[in-house]
């Protein structure tokens, strides 16, 4: 990363100024494109060296959605088995989810339905997610096809995107339609109403969501959510 990035990240984790905090997870199984894709959408850098991602990293940074400040705090899990109970830890809090697979990977794609079990038990009743098959570049080595991918999407009732962090394709569009679904399901609560998000500015903690206002999910979204999805 250079020294301009480096301080630019700095500056945006440090920025106080937003309207809302988002608790953002990319999960999926180990070698999928986790970080390359974190790093190419908050970074805009790419490298083809696969590093295996030790417990769990995150990156901050802030978007405007909908006249919103939103500061996200996107945390890149690991996808070893070994590291399963550090990584769902940091469930809690989280307000959404990339599930991702590697569309050259059948494996990755089978484990989807079980990443989707971790998610209900782990996470909040509200928490959103987006499915992603990634590695798109990879036409030639595919193995499963965009049409499998959608129709696992429709069976979950996700919103599924095919990307490819190494071309930047469809990268910065999930992470934006992310957000936006959140927004979406968000109510008005009062700004000095009581509520989620506590410990969101505590970025080494488990916890903590999205804060500024505490704003909360309605009764009948959280409702919506569990009926339509079977994450």
């Amino acid at each position: 990363m250079t020294q301009n990035s480096t301080s630019g990240a700095a500056k945006d984790a440090a920025d106080q100024n937003f309207d809302y905090m988002f608790k953002l997870l990319i999960i999926g199984n180990s070698s999928v494109g986790k970080t390359s894709f974190l790093f190419r959408y908050a970074d805009d850098s790419f490298t083809s060296a696969f590093v295996s991602t030790v417990g769990i990293d995150f990156k901050v940074k802030t978007v405007f959605r909908h006249d919103k400040r939103v500061k996200l705090q996107i945390w890149d899990t690991a996808g070893q088995e070994r590291y399963r109970t550090i990584t769902t830890a940091y469930y809690r809090g989280a307000m959404g989810f990339i599930l991702m697979y590697d569309i050259t990977n059948e494996e990755s794609f089978n484990a989807v339905q079980d990443w989707c079990t971790q998610i209900k038990m782990y996470s909040w009743d509200n928490a959103q997610v987006v499915l992603v098959g990634n590695k798109c570049d990879l036409e030639h080595d595919r193995a499963v096809t965009l049409e499998r991918g959608q129709r696992l999407a429709d069976q979950l009732g996700l919103e599924f995107f095919e990307t490819s962090a190494k071309e930047n394709v469809n990268v910065k569009i999930v992470f934006e339609r992310l957000v936006d679904i959140i927004l979406e399901k968000m109510s008005d609560t009062p700004e000095d109403a009581s509520g989620i998000g506590q410990g969101a500015n505590a970025y080494g903690n488990p916890g903590g969501g999205y804060n500024k206002g505490s704003t909360k999910l309605t009764a009948n979204d959280s409702q919506t959510k569990r009926d339509s999805c079977q994450c």
